[in-house]
């Protein structure tokens, strides 16, 4: 039976006779031996293959055969300080179960090509903890929702109105008609806290931006969740306990991950609730004084928000946006109706933006005047603004682009890196 590279990794399995599959990693012979880097899905472990153990003809077929060859190896585990996992296999047995040769990624390959070739990327040891980083976060979502009682629900991919504005829509032919991928479950998840109050999904989202930033994809995955009986504060508090769960369930699982990817554990470790707060006023004099070309009623895009958020040495919590900036849905603040309850989360060191969120419209005769404002015909929203004729509620919510979270925490240069296959303006292959 095939054990796990990782479990073999031990003073305990020294002078044991052990069996390891994966794919060559790298291969080196020196006269009559072979070394292997055999690499499977948990770590990487060296095998030293000499002929004499394994015949003239398997040795030959091994020297042959190149990087990303699957095998399956057997032999004794012994302690080896100059191996690249401290351990290496003395193996007597190689069976060469699916050959490669000439593999196309190597160290001098573009960006371009390593996207191109993404299906292959992703072997590498670098995607493969970004993988399993992303596994940790998707989970640790789920986690923290279920244990503070909301409840996992599902909206429909296919919509027929714009949550963030109808120019980011993408639109699809739909049976004569017209309809759009979704650019956010919000909505819907609204009508389900009637009838569970706190609910959450995480779902993929679309946004036809034309953009080429490097926190922008066209379709992303977003965990979302509203609930009943919420205010601003109250959905904030959840989401630093969100982002403290995150970090922390990472730091316990994928330290080694984290690691491969040079990134700075003592900083994550650093992270703690709550986090600063800041009204939208006070960020605009605060990176004025930084000497950042910004003013009152802008909003904060990409080049922005990386600026400011170099100055931060931890999550920052920016409040009451000016209603000119936001999305309808937004309660205006009843002490100051030109600004709204809502906050967007900012990640420091450059990040920017990772969360959006905010108390929800809950009273009828507010709802219709801003989307009169907003110049948007209250029919084409029926459903939604039914929400408030019967029963409403004060309530709030967020998005959370989960591969913005996760390119923050993992340090990544750019958004493309925290997916297996991203899409962008430019790229929708593989």
């Amino acid at each position: 039976m095939a054990e796990h590279i990782d479990k073999v990794l031990c003073d305990e399995y020294i002078d044991k006779r052990v069996t390891v599959r994966g794919w060559i990693y790298r291969k080196r012979r020196m006269g009559k031996l072979i070394f292997v880097v055999l690499r499977d899905a948990t770590n990487i472990i060296q095998a030293v293959v000499e002929e004499r153990k394994i015949g003239e003809e398997k040795f030959k077929l091994l020297d042959k055969t190149g990087v990303e060859s699957s095998l399956i190896l057997t032999g004794k585990v012994r302690k080896e300080q100059r191996a690249p996992t401290g351990y290496e296999i003395d193996v007597d047995s190689v069976e060469i179960i699916g050959t490669s040769y000439n593999f196309p990624i190597t160290k001098d390959k573009s960006d371009d090509f390593l996207l191109d070739n993404r299906h292959l990327w992703v072997r590498s040891r670098e995607m493969n903890a970004i993988l399993k980083i992303r596994d940790t976060v998707f989970g640790a979502i789920h986690e923290y929702f279920r244990e503070n009682g909301y409840c996992e629900s599902h909206g429909p991919m296919f919509v027929t109105g714009a949550v963030e504005g109808g120019s980011t829509l993408f639109e699809v032919p739909y049976f004569g008609k017209k309809a759009y991928l979704t650019q956010s479950s919000q909505f819907y998840l609204e009508t389900l806290i009637f009838s569970l109050e706190k609910v959450y999904t995480i779902a993929p989202s679309f946004r036809a931006e034309k953009s080429r930033t490097r926190r922008h994809l066209t379709e992303y995955w977003h965990a979302e969740a509203e609930a009943a009986w919420y205010h601003n504060e109250d959905m904030m508090r959840d989401e630093e306990e969100l982002i403290v769960y995150m970090i922390q369930r990472l730091i316990e699982e994928r330290k080694r991950e984290l690691q491969i990817l040079n990134r700075d554990i003592d900083f994550l470790k650093s992270i703690e609730k709550p986090f600063k707060r800041m009204k939208y006023e006070e960020l605009i004099r605060f990176a004025q004084s930084k000497g950042i070309d910004i003013k009152y009623g802008d909003d904060l895009g990409a080049d922005e928000e990386t600026a400011i958020t170099k100055h931060f040495d931890g999550p920052v919590f920016v409040t009451h946006y000016p209603i000119e900036i936001k999305p309808f849905y937004h309660r205006p603040d009843p002490e100051n109706p030109r600004v709204v309850l809502c906050h967007d989360l900012l990640a420091p060191e450059g990040y920017g933006e990772i969360i959006g969120g905010g108390e929800r419209i809950y009273k009828l005769e507010v709802l219709l005047r801003r989307m009169e404002e907003e110049g948007l015909n209250p029919e084409d929203y029926y459903w939604y603004v039914d929400l408030r004729r019967y029963g409403s509620v004060p309530h709030a919510g967020f998005g959370l682009g989960v591969e913005r979270f996760i390119w923050w925490l993992a340090g990544l240069s750019h958004i493309k890196y925290a997916i297996p296959y991203p899409r962008t303006i430019r790229r929708t292959r593989p």
